[in-house]
């Protein structure tokens, strides 16, 4: 490769940018508006209803439309967009080395056949193999078997894997010893800028109205219902303490779902439990997390959790569950509770205790951890590092 040729990098596995939604997506769109380097193109797959091409963020984007066909729809979009990319490459034989970077380990069964043709190309297969997929408990043992076997057969073919956490990458080596995985760990990237809004700023003002929220009088939780994420344990253990302040939860909860928990936990009987539906506006829901006088994070699934990253990067005072990801991630920067009876209620209460002086004192240690290892220009720096090494 010439040194005035571009390195081509195909992403396969996000749903596309702009993002609207999502860790995958929110990580393309950054790593595509970030860029540095003039030697990299970018071509992004996008799941849409419609074929058609489009340029965001200086990269090439293609639609992909997939059958509405259930749970198996995910794996159709991946490889339909694999399918893509390389009869792009063999339309543009200007293209030398393409990498073609995937975002998941949905297809391993499929893989061996798509490295075939990558290594025809001439080119590479590099993989980020998300969380544990396998362990969410959303899925029954059927698709948790897929999930373990796609898994091993990604790690594999992949030429380099590219882990968001120290502990996936240290579990990946470990777990798949006999095919001498290749890897490498960058994070996840989080902003670290303020929100634009000011204290008056009717957005605020009128959702603070609208929800019946004080500024710095509520803990808060923001993420996906999902079992794994362990909702119910923090509803439960905020219940039990004896704070005066509110839980309020920024989460996709459908009625299904609510109506389980209040069977379960009759939380709608404590007055200061506040489900207030999701929040996409993005400077509105930095300035709820500043506002916050705490913020819980209950997953125990995954690698660098975004909301954590963010939660870290606005929010003062953190309480996670202290899992291997979690610690990983916010060091001595944060509080950290167990899924006993109790833990999370009396630290709730030990954090009302804390004078601003110690809670200013772990906001600034979680915002310096932020920007010492998390910011965006520091993971997209490495992340073009490795994709111009391929050159």
């Amino acid at each position: 490769m010439t040194s005035n040729q571009k390195q081509h990098v195909f992403i396969v596995g996000s749903k596309g940018i702009p993002a609207a939604y999502g860790g995958f997506e929110t990580f393309v769109e950054k790593l595509t508006e970030y860029r540095k380097s003039e030697k990299i193109k970018y071509h992004v797959a996008v799941l849409s209803d419609h074929a058609e091409e489009y340029e965001h963020n200086g990269a090439h984007c293609f639609c992909v439309k997939v059958p509405n066909i259930g749970s198996a729809k995910a794996i159709y979009y991946d490889c339909a967009a694999l399918n893509y990319c390389i009869k792009y490459c063999k339309q543009h034989p200007e293209i030398q080395k393409p990498i073609f970077y995937v975002l998941a380990c949905r297809i391993g069964p499929f893989i061996s056949y798509f490295k075939k043709q990558v290594r025809a190309l001439g080119g590479k297969l590099y993989v980020n193999p998300d969380g544990h997929e396998w362990k969410r408990a959303k899925w029954n043992k059927a698709i948790r078997k897929y999930w373990k076997y796609s898994e091993s057969k990604m790690v594999k073919y992949a030429d380099l894997l590219i882990c968001d956490s120290v502990n996936i990458e240290k579990y990946i080596k470990e777990e798949y010893a006999q095919y001498s995985p290749k890897t490498t760990f960058i994070a996840y990237g989080s902003e670290t800028n303020r929100s634009a809004l000011e204290d008056d700023d009717s957005k605020w003002v009128n959702w603070c109205r609208e929800h019946h929220v004080k500024p710095k009088e509520y803990y808060l939780v923001v993420g996906r219902f999902v079992p794994e994420n362990n909702y119910e344990t923090m509803i439960r253990e905020f219940m039990a303490s004896d704070t005066t302040k509110s839980f309020v939860l920024i989460t996709n909860v459908t009625d299904k779902f609510r109506d389980e928990l209040k069977g379960r936990t009759h939380f709608q009987n404590d007055s200061r439990i506040n489900f207030v539906g999701t929040v996409y506006d993005q400077e509105l829901l930095k300035k709820i997390r500043e506002n916050a006088y705490g913020y819980f994070h209950g997953h125990e699934v995954g690698g660098t959790n975004p909301s954590l990253l963010e939660a870290l990067g606005s929010t003062d005072l953190n309480l996670l569950l202290g899992v291997g990801f979690n610690r990983e991630v916010a060091g001595d920067a944060a509080l950290y509770w167990s899924k006993k009876d109790g833990s999370l209620a009396k630290m709730i209460e030990k954090a009302d205790e804390m004078t601003d002086e110690e809670i200013l004192s772990y906001g600034e240690k979680a915002k310096r951890r932020i920007q010492n290892a998390y910011t965006w220009d520091i993971i997209v720096n490495r992340y073009e590092k490795i994709f111009i090494k391929n050159r």
